[in-house]
Order: structure tokens, then C-alpha cells, then sequence
């Protein structure tokens, strides 16, 4: 049997944004093979620099390709700018057998030709004009300086069939496709053209990509016909859009993966995000990568369109920060906490992490907290100290002054001495403690904190009732 080889081919004209990770991720997770080829053939738009962030945003994800380039600069098969003299066999192939001709018509006729046709009812498509030029006529062209696009000859009465692996049997007729490029008047290849040949040559025999390619996929698929080269299976899966519905963008809540990356997400968090936006897996839980891939199925994909959500991420996010181990939160945390927390303290610090935390900042604002002198306090802790009076605090430092370890002796103590309980018991004391109203237990915060540094934080509520 045959092994499904996938692929991922972006074109490094910008940095890598959810839409197209979910590309790559579903690719990876669909194929036993996974292929990156880098389509730069926009010479004008693509940046060594964006090949550089894709390939590290790729090995960051934990999507390592088994066939690919080695680095960002332009090498072998895998960039499609290395690959123009093989297009050109292939367009020469095309011309020979009557499948493609070249056309002079300048921009600003295909423009006036588009809106006759729209202002009288029809479908804009390539009226056929330069089909029919004699040899005599494109050389006398030709001569004169004029650059010809390549278009491909589109068969007429054909029907273009395929049985696309999201949205089931698809069917188009060839008279509904004008003639279209295959090579600009540049000399360029276009999309249409170059994307589907290599898929071909690599032997990519599944494509996952957005839904908005599902009518280049009958172009694509006469010229592969006409070419004599295998066709691959298709899978157009749908596209993300965001909580207004409209496509996802910066506007409603698209970001890089570079980005996300600074902002603390974690890999796993983002594989399963992504994994899961329009395609349903048993297991609720978080699943590293080679889970994901074992329970991937691409007629799980869903048709409608996948909303992506934040509270979503943010809940893969918390799930990710729980399960990594030691190493991988030392990692994530910002290098001089390892100087705030004392050694003796991380296990129960990372714990605190675990429990509490889903960014890098959070876990920060928690050092700090528990292991230096300079405390932030939020607005509503001076409100809950008066509230509390200044003998409930002469009384917790009494408490801490004798069971400066000992948390449960601490609490009865103060709760004899002070006669609070329930809230006007703990919500006055985490406020000094922590100079915040949520967080971790009290226990665990009293028993962490340096006795002395507890005491001055109570001390400092002593006065707040003159």
C-alpha cells in the first residue's frame, strides 16, 4: 500500500500566522511523509529572512519535515526559484502540443473585457482572443518588443472531476474556465502552474490546503492531465475565521507564531489548538504531537468554518503549563527567576507555577511575590485592610511571631487573638501577604514566604485605621 506523503508550501513573503501553521500542523499530522517546499517564486516579495522564521517557527512546533531544504538560502528542488529551467521543459511540452499559446493582451484590455462581461450577466473569463494568432503574428509580436503571458488551452465540453476528501465529490465543467496563465509576462510561473507540477514530481499524493484553492484544483488538474503526470488526492479544509465570523486577521485575533511564541504560548498548546479547530478527537485531554497524529483523521475535518477562539487556546495553554516537567518550565520562565527563587525553594515555586500560571509574566509577578521585598499591591487591598482594622493585624503579627512556619498554628492563633473567620479571616491576610486578592493557598504563600519579609508585609497594615 501506498504511504501518504504531505506537504507544506508557503510562499516567504511574511511571517507565519495561524491560518497557515493550521496548514502545516494538519499536513504533518495527515501524512507519513512530510514535505516542505518553499514556493518563491514572487522574487519580488520573498525574504531569506521569512524562510529563516518559517523553518524556526516549524522546528519550534516540533514539524520537522523529512524532505525539505536544509536552510533559508535558495538550494536545490525544494525552492522553486532553483527550479525554472524545469518548468521550462514542461511549458515547452505544453506549447508543442497545441495546450498552451501565448497572449499579447495588455492589462487594461483584460480589464475592459472583465467588465463588459460582468455588466452584461456573464462570468469574467479570458475571451480566447490571442488562441488563434498565427505563427506569422506572434512572431511579428514578438519583434516588437511585446512580453506574452503563456495560457493554457482549456479544453471545451469536459467535465473535471474529484472526490475531494473534505467536501466530497466535485465536479466543474471545462466551458465555465476561460483559458488562464500558466507563466507570466515576466517570465515568472504562475501558481497554478509550478504548484502543481511539483507536487507531482515529489510525489505528494494528498494536499491539504484552505478552501479558497478548491477552483484552482480543476486548472490544476488539466494540466496534469495534459502533462501525463499523477494527480494527488485533495483535502480543501475549511478556513478559520474570527468570534465576528469574518476570515481571521489581526483584527480579530490572528497573530505570528513568533509572536505567540514571545507572549509564552507553548508548542503543545498550539498543536492542539490547531489540531482541534474543525476536526474532533476522543480524547479531551492534552495529546503531544505523536497522539495527535495517531488519532488524525481527515474525514473528522469538518466543512463549516473553524472559529477560532482564545479562551480555547488559553485553556490548551494552562492544560500545557501543568504537564511540563522541571526542565521545560525552566525553560519557559525568564532567566533571572533563577537568581529571585532560592534553590532550596524551586520544587514548591514550580508547583505554585503549575497551579496558578499560563504565561511566563504571571510566573514572574508570583516570584516576586514570594521571594523579594518590593511588592505591587492591586487597588483593592487598602479597601480590605481598613476594612479589617489595625488590631487584626497587630494580632496576625502576634500569630506570626509565634508560629513563623507553621501555618495551621498561625491560623488558629490569629483566629483566637482576632475572633475573625471565613473571608474577613483570609481576604485581608492574603491581601498583605501578596497584595492581592487571588493566587495560591494561603498555606503554601505563608509557609514560602521569609518570616521576617510575612511580618513586615503585616506590619505595614498596622497604621491604616487613623
Amino acid at each position: 500500500m501506498t504511504s501518504v506523503k504531505t506537504r507544506f508550501a508557503p510562499s516567504p513573503t511574511g511571517l507565519m500566522h495561524l491560518g497557515n501553521a493550521r496548514t502545516a500542523v494538519l499536513s504533518a499530522l495527515a501524512g507519513e511523509r512530510f514535505l516542505l517546499r518553499i514556493e518563491d517564486t514572487d522574487l519580488e516579495r520573498s525574504r531569506r529572512e521569512f524562510v529563516a522564521a518559517l523553518m524556526e517557527d516549524l522546528d519550534w512546533l516540533g514539524l520537522i519535515w523529512d524532505e525539505g531544504p536544509s536552510g533559508p538560502e535558495p538550494e536545490g528542488d525544494y525552492y522553486q526559484s532553483c527550479r525554472v529551467d524545469l518548468y521550462r521543459q514542461y511549458y515547452g511540452e505544453l506549447e508543442q502540443s497545441g495546450r498552451a499559446y501565448y497572449c499579447f493582451c495588455s492589462p487594461q484590455e483584460l480589464e475592459i473585457s472583465r467588465k463588459v462581461q460582468l455588466s452584461s450577466g456573464r462570468p469574467p473569463r479570458y475571451s480566447g482572443k490571442c488562441s488563434h494568432l498565427s505563427t506569422s503574428d506572434v512572431t511579428r509580436r514578438l519583434q516588437e518588443g511585446v512580453q506574452p503571458t503563456l495560457r493554457f488551452r482549456v479544453p471545451k465540453g469536459e467535465v473535471i472531476e474529484f472526490d475531494d476528501q473534505v467536501r466530497g465529490p466535485q465536479r466543474f465543467s471545462s466551458d465555465d474556465i476561460g483559458d488562464f496563465i500558466i507563466r507570466r509576462a515576466d517570465g515568472t510561473p504562475a501558481f497554478f502552474f509550478c504548484n502543481a507540477v511539483d507536487d507531482a514530481l515529489m510525489g505528494v499524493n494528498l494536499v491539504l490546503r484552505g478552501e479558497d484553492h478548491l477552483t484552482n484544483t480543476p486548472r490544476q488538474l488539466m494540466i496534469l492531465q495534459a502533462l501525463a503526470l499523477p494527480r494527488p488526492d485533495y483535502a480543501h479544509i475549511s478556513l478559520i475565521v474570527g468570534d465576528d465570523g469574518a476570515p481571521l486577521s489581526k483584527r480579530n485575533g490572528s497573530r505570528s507564531i513568533s509572536q505567540m511564541r514571545q507572549e509564552g504560548y507553548l508548542p503543545v498548546a498550539i498543536l492542539n489548538m490547531l489540531a482541534r479547530l474543525g476536526h474532533h478527537y476522543d480524547s479531551e485531554e492534552l495529546l503531544a504531537l505523536p497522539a495527535l497524529k495517531a488519532g488524525f483523521d481527515v474525514r473528522r475535518l469538518g466543512k463549516s468554518p473553524a472559529r477560532f477562539d482564545p479562551v480555547h487556546l488559553d485553556h490548551w495553554q494552562q492544560l500545557a503549563v501543568r504537564s511540563a516537567d522541571d526542565a521545560a518550565l525552566w525553560s519557559w520562565l525568564p532567566p533571572d527567576l533563577r537568581v529571585v527563587v532560592p534553590v532550596e525553594h524551586h520544587d514548591e515555586y514550580l508547583d505554585i507555577v503549575r497551579s496558578n500560571c499560563v504565561f511566563p509574566e504571571q510566573a514572574e509577578q508570583w516570584a516576586r511575590v514570594l521571594f523579594a521585598d518590593e511588592l505591587h499591591r492591586e487597588p483593592e487591598v487598602a479597601q480590605l485592610a481598613e476594612q479589617a482594622g489595625e488590631g487584626f493585624f497587630l494580632s496576625a503579627l502576634d500569630a506570626a511571631q509565634t508560629a513563623p512556619r507553621d501555618y495551621k498554628a498561625f491560623l488558629e492563633e490569629l483566629k483566637r487573638r482576632s475572633g475573625a473567620k471565613g473571608k474577613q479571616l483570609f481576604m485581608p491576610l492574603r491581601a498583605a501577604l501578596t497584595g492581592r486578592t487571588d493566587g495560591p493557598e494561603l498555606a503554601r504563600i505563608y509557609e514560602l514566604l521569609d518570616p521576617a519579609r510575612a511580618r513586615r508585609r503585616l506590619a505595614e497594615f498596622t497604621y491604616v485605621s487613623e
